[in-house]
């Protein structure tokens, strides 16, 4: 610790520094409008930021939409809770994990269904959010065109915020996105201890 950290003098002086550069930020901040967020990396907690967003719009009494591609093999804990929500328009499509399938036809049909899905959602601003849950494992697998994804992203009403998960985002949907944070592994329970999935944190 640095000396005389604890000291309340010091401590006070530090935060007033901090509170003058933070309002200056928020004054300058005097923009409203819907966000792309891209949330990638190989860490755990992707989709669970995701939904995490998904209760905070419906906590406000917004109508949110899910599209989850990939994933649909199993039932998860978010599909229980959030499904029979009033304000939640859910969608499982994916057909399960790319290395069970084995089967590229079939996984590009599962996400070209899925993006019907995603592409009206995207296209009706009574969607306050979409969360398109592991969008960039099908864009790397090159499942969709990248180009007309991009395309139906940026031409999304003008308020809609929406929300894509997946390791491995592609770089030209992190040069459309307005926030995008990668995960990093620092210690992971299943890797690194043979501790399978446990419900409630991954399930």
């Amino acid at each position: 610790m640095r000396e005389n950290a604890k000291h309340p003098e010091r401590h006070a002086e530090r935060m007033r520094k901090k509170q003058a550069v933070m309002r200056e930020r928020i004054e300058r901040a005097d923009k409203d409008q819907g966000v792309l967020l891209v949330l990638t990396g190989p860490g755990k907690g992707k989709s669970s930021s995701g939904f995490g967003m998904l209760a905070r719009s419906l906590g406000h009494g917004y109508k949110v939409g899910v599209v989850q591609f990939i994933k649909g093999k199993f039932v998860t804990g978010e599909d229980r809770f959030f499904r029979d929500h009033p304000q939640v328009d859910y969608h499982v499509m994916g057909q399960g994990y790319t290395w069970d399938t084995q089967d590229r036809e079939r996984d590009v049909a599962a996400a070209e269904a899925a993006w019907v899905e995603a592409r009206r959602m995207l296209n009706d601003d009574s969607y306050h959010l979409v969360l398109l849950d592991e969008l960039n494992i099908v864009l790397r697998n090159e499942y969709l065109d990248l180009d007309t994804v991009l395309d139906d992203l940026m031409n999304r009403p003008a308020m809609q915020h929406v929300v894509v998960t997946g390791r491995n985002a592609k770089q030209p949907l992190i040069d459309i996105a307005d926030t995008v944070t990668e995960m990093q592994v620092v210690k992971h329970a299943f890797k690194d201890a043979g501790i399978r999935a446990q419900k409630g944190v991954e399930l």
